[in-house]
């Protein structure tokens, strides 16, 4: 016949990843950057620990911005980061809508 494997129950799952509503922000953002010629391509890595989008340039660079969900630290800073191209964490919150903020601001023109 075949093996039977059981399904995991409890504990802690067993990757983090991003709930739709939550992708849904993220990729509208990406896509209002990539039409504006900011960004050419993404990444997205889910691990154990955190689940983390990143944003590029060009695909052959660093990430210019990196957005981190870290559920272990829910109760302390906040699960949410913004982190850019030089590793440094530019925003932390509990909220994914400040955290895409400064990145939405590139966004703006003045218009006459």
């Amino acid at each position: 016949m075949g093996i039977v494997t059981p399904f995991p129950q409890g504990g802690q799952p067993s990757q983090v990843g991003f709930d739709r509503a939550e992708l849904n922000r993220i990729l509208d953002l990406y896509g209002r950057m990539v039409a504006a010629g900011h960004w050419k391509d993404y990444a997205m890595q889910l691990g154990r620990d955190a689940a983390i989008f990143a944003a590029f340039r060009r695909a052959a660079e660093r990430p210019e911005f990196r957005i981190e969900k870290r559920p272990a630290l829910r109760a302390r800073q906040g699960m949410w980061a913004l982190i850019g191209e030089q590793g440094m964490v530019l925003k932390r919150g509990h909220d994914l809508g400040p955290i895409l903020a400064p990145v939405e601001r590139r966004l703006m023109k003045l218009v006459d």
